[in-house]
C-alpha cells in the first residue's frame, strides 16, 4: 500500500476519533451543567401562579401562597403585594403556625396578625436563616385605564432576592421588565410571563438576559390568567436555562 494513502487513511480515521471523543466530551460538560442547573431548583415546588414552597434543609419557606392545598408548616412566608392573588389569609392559614414569620409590604401586612414584618423595595432582613432582599416590582406597559399601571411604581410592592442553603433565588414578582432587574445574577430567576398584568413571554425572555441566571422558572400563569403554552413560548424563546416545573396542587 502507498504510504501517503496510508497516511491519508489514518488522518481521517484519526481526525474521526477526535471528533468523536470532542463530542463525547462537549455532551458530557453540558449533561454536567443541566445536571448543576437542575440541583439548583431541586428543593423548589411550584404550587401554581406565583406561589412557591422552598423546602431548605432547616426552613420551609413559601412565596405568594395562593389556592394551595394545606403541606408543610411554614417556617417564613414571603408575599410580595396586597393584592387577593398574592395575599390571601385563607391560604397563609394553612400552613402558619404559631412560629411562622410573615414578611410583606405595609399594605398587604395589616391583613395578618402575629409576627409579620414590612418591607418596603431596598430593604433587607435575615430571617430564620435566610437572607433576604425587596426590590422593586411595578409596571411600566400594563395598565387598568390611561395612565393607571395595574402594579404602580409609588405601590412599593416588591419581589424579593433570597439566599436558602447557598442558593440565591429571584422571585420577581408581578412586574414588567424593569431596570432593577439588571445584572442580578441569581442561580433561580422566578418570571412572570402571563403578560396583561405582568411582562409576556417576549418581554420575559428580554428580562431574564438582563437579569442573568444559571436557570429562569416561568410563573404567573394558570388562575384564569395565561397558560402553560406562555410558559412554553417563554421557554422556547430565552437565551437561558428555563425549566418549567409541574404545577404541585
Amino acid at each position: 500500500m502507498h504510504p501517503g494513502r496510508f497516511f491519508g487513511k489514518g488522518l481521517v480515521i484519526g481526525a474521526a476519533v477526535f471528533s468523536a471523543c470532542l463530542v463525547s466530551t462537549v455532551c458530557a460538560v453540558r449533561a454536567a451543567e443541566a445536571e448543576d442547573v437542575r440541583s439548583l431548583v431541586a428543593k423548589i415546588h411550584w404550587l401554581g401562579h406565583d406561589s412557591f414552597r422552598i423546602d431548605g434543609k432547616d426552613v420551609v419557606l413559601y412565596i405568594d401562597p395562593y389556592h394551595i392545598k394545606e403541606g408543610p408548616m411554614a417556617d417564613l412566608i414571603l408575599i410580595t403585594h396586597d393584592h387577593g392573588d398574592h395575599a390571601s389569609p385563607a391560604d397563609v392559614a394553612k400552613i402558619r403556625s404559631q412560629n411562622t414569620v410573615i414578611v410583606t409590604i405595609a399594605a398587604a401586612a395589616q391583613k395578618f396578625s402575629g409576627d409579620v414584618r414590612s418591607v418596603k423595595p431596598g430593604d433587607t432582613l435575615t430571617v430564620k436563616g435566610v437572607d433576604v432582599r425587596a426590590l422593586p416590582a411595578y409596571n411600566l406597559t400594563k395598565f387598568r385605564s390611561p395612565g393607571i399601571p395595574y402594579h404602580p411604581k409609588e405601590a412599593g410592592h416588591v419581589g424579593f432576592l433570597i439566599t436558602v442553603d447557598g442558593v440565591r433565588i429571584y422571585h420577581a414578582g408581578d412586574t414588567d421588565h424593569i431596570p432593577e432587574m439588571e445584572g442580578l445574577a441569581p442561580d433561580v430567576a422566578l418570571l412572570p410571563v402571563s403578560g396583561t398584568y405582568v411582562m409576556t413571554p417576549e418581554e420575559a425572555v428580554k428580562a431574564a438576559a438582563a437579569i442573568g441566571p444559571k436557570v429562569a422558572l416561568p410563573m404567573h400563569v394558570g388562575e384564569g390568567i395565561g397558560s402553560l403554552d406562555d410558559a412554553a413560548r417563554f421557554r422556547h424563546m430565552a437565551t437561558v436555562p428555563v425549566i418549567v416545573l409541574p404545577i404541585e396542587k
